[in-house]
């Protein structure tokens, strides 16, 4: 269904862009679904008719806010031409979206995979799943739009990658699966909803992050009670091969979010990118924005715990300080 008021100009959007579910108020699954498939139905938009995509590109304006661009702040960002932050502010826009492209098909996958392993084909809980499925079809081809808009080619994963990731149908269904599903959608929710209220950021991509975050906050909300249900019919074992899994995916998000070939664009090699924006002051507060309110719930759904895999946290520069305090509590009372 598509409505006739489009994202930018309903309010509701602004109140809708972060689930409010937390570990205490997981409600029963089959009302949660009904819940969820009534508000797909009053509130979904179409990218092809919700954004005017024969209007043009404005000139000198950015695509992502300037102080998210990997080498902000850093001495190579300071050596740049205005012409060269806005290349590479746009080749990170191409990057990010590539990567939501790509993330959210392996996403639709683990959904099918859900639909394939429900006992009941026909219950309110595998409706909603295929529906959102529906959705992320949606956001992607939205998203390869606004690549073509802007005339970069789109940033792809190495063919090795793929192919293990392909093994990913063999791992099974758990935590680990619900908690990366979150780390794709939260991460770019936190990034859109800052995007969207910035006046200077293209409108074409204004317009997509509002209508991106408004649907994810229901899968946002999906997926944290199905986290909470999964942690909670597992064991203790299970459990910490879960927390190692999802650990592991946090430290490979932000290699992964910002293809190093962006670099290209302003003519410094790839590796000499990667090495300033990782060393950058400015690396660990960009990772605790995108990453610190999901490890906060997932602090407390009990996927932060265990000597190894709070290390691998630490080493992602994602934990906020008030959890680093609270990890470190734990180990003291261990």
């Amino acid at each position: 269904m598509t409505t006739t008021t489009t994202p930018g100009s309903d309010p509701r959007v602004y109140k809708a862009a972060v689930s409010t579910t937390d570990t205490i108020n997981v409600g029963d699954r089959q009302k949660t679904a009904q819940r969820l498939l009534r508000s797909t139905a009053d509130r979904s938009y179409d990218g092809e008719l919700d954004i005017d995509w024969d209007a043009p590109i404005v000139p000198g304006k950015p695509w992502l806010p300037e102080h998210r661009v990997s080498l902000y702040g850093t001495e190579l960002w300071d050596r740049m031409t205005d012409e060269e932050r806005l290349t590479l502010n746009m080749h990170e826009a191409v990057a990010i979206l590539s990567y939501g492209i790509f993330a959210e098909v392996g996403l639709s996958t683990n959904l099918l995979r859900g639909v394939f392993a429900n006992p009941d084909l026909i219950d309110d809980h595998m409706r909603y799943a295929l529906a959102e499925v529906a959705e992320e079809t949606r956001h992607s081809t939205m998203f390869g739009r606004i690549i073509n808009l802007t005339g970069v080619e789109p940033y792809k994963r190495p063919k090795a990658l793929i192919k293990m990731l392909r093994m990913l149908g063999f791992v099974p269904l758990g935590p680990s699966m619900y908690a990366g599903t979150l780390l794709i959608e939260e991460v770019l929710d936190r990034l859109q909803r800052e995007g969207m209220m910035d006046p200077d950021i293209q409108p074409h991509f204004r317009q997509m992050m509002k209508i991106h975050i408004l649907e994810e906050a229901r899968h946002i909300t999906y997926a944290r009670e199905e986290l909470v249900r999964s942690i909670e019919a597992r064991g203790r074992l299970a459990n910490a091969y879960h927390r190692g899994v999802f650990a592991l995916m946090v430290n490979a998000l932000l290699p992964a979010l910002i293809h190093p070939g962006v670099y290209r664009s302003v003519g410094i090699h790839p590796l000499r990118g990667m090495i300033a924006a990782r060393r950058s002051a400015r690396y660990r507060e960009n990772a605790v924005f995108m990453c610190g309110p999901l490890l906060t719930f997932l602090y407390d759904a009990g996927m932060v715990r265990g000597a190894i895999t709070t290390r691998l946290y630490k080493l992602s520069k994602t934990l906020p300080d008030e959890l680093l305090e609270k990890v470190a509590a734990d180990r003291a009372a261990a």
